[in-house]
């Protein structure tokens, strides 16, 4: 799959017109988009940090590295595997059991896709400008949150876990540890998803429209199509072919022709491989120190 989307890239448009529009951005400008996405890593990493607490407490370095680590394996590599990292790196940094680990990954997934959701909705509203649609809209984002709450804690759930043989229960019990306790956790979790989206999302649309003119609507959810495409079962090293597809398959019903998006789509997916690996290589270099509670209990 990365074989053919650099070979049919080359005999659709070919590589030095795609990479040209690079040379008429400000290095300023490149540097201050690095930089918020960078920051979107860095709210990551505190909604980890303030999820898993009080074992994260004294260990926020960590959590950025962990971060940024699972950056680059989501990133670069195929069929999902990346995932597997966080419950590795949750269990070498924190001792956090590999069921609880997943648990939690699984709900900030939910809470991802479903602030995804919200930021792809908004932006259709504002583009459409219908009354009627935006405060449906807005009743629908209003409720998103509070019906996955109510999902992960509801009472049939539980009930179902009981239903379960002895052995699996046992085995399953620290998943529950993986979910929010209290839904004072739950809304700071969804608080910080919801600003590190939307940090990100600003600086990925702005990098659309650097490479192609097209609403402010159209390059977020033009963003959003790429990022979406993660989530796919057939992901390719490096999201190669099917990220581009992802937001050149979003932004062609907002009218930006297909040449245009598939150059913006293809600058938008090198920045971002550029940034991982940038940010892969900066994390290798931190120094983080265990926290106080792995100290005390002699684990480290």
């Amino acid at each position: 799959m990365l074989l053919l989307a650099v070979i049919g890239l080359q005999w659709a448009i070919g590589w030095p017109e795609l990479l040209r529009p690079w040379l008429t951005i400000p290095p300023l400008t490149l540097l201050l988009a690095a930089l918020l996405t960078l920051g979107s890593y860095a709210i990551r990493a505190l909604r980890i940090y303030d999820y898993f607490m009080p074992g994260t407490r004294g260990g926020f370095t960590a959590c950025l590295k962990l971060t940024l680590l699972h950056n680059v394996f989501n990133n670069l590599l195929p069929m999902r595997t990346g995932e597997a990292s966080f419950p590795l790196l949750m269990r070498r940094y924190f001792a956090t059991s590999l069921t609880r680990s997943v648990a939690a990954m699984l709900c900030f997934r939910l809470l991802d896709l479903s602030a995804l959701g919200i930021v792809a909705l908004a932006s259709l509203g504002t583009y459409w400008r219908n009354e009627c649609l935006l405060a449906l809209l807005a009743v629908t984002a209003l409720a998103l949150p509070w019906l996955l709450f109510r999902l992960q804690s509801a009472a049939w759930l539980m009930q179902l876990g009981r239903r379960l043989p002895p052995r699996w229960q046992q085995r399953l019990a620290p998943a529950r540890d993986g979910l929010p306790p209290t839904s004072t956790a739950y809304w700071r979790a969804w608080l910080w998803t919801l600003v590190n989206w939307l940090a990100k999302l600003a600086v990925f649309a702005a990098i659309l429209q650097l490479f192609a003119p097209m609403p402010a609507a159209a390059a977020f959810v033009g963003a959003i199509g790429g990022d979406l495409t993660s989530v796919l079962p057939v992901h390719g090293i490096a999201g190669a072919g099917t990220y581009e597809a992802g937001v050149v398959a979003a932004l062609l019903p907002f009218g930006v022709p297909a040449a245009a998006a598939l150059v913006a789509a293809v600058n938008l997916h090198l920045f971002m491989l550029g940034l991982s690996l940038s940010s892969g290589a900066l994390a290798l270099l931190l120094r983080h120190d265990l926290p106080a509670s792995e100290v005390l209990d002699g684990r480290g």
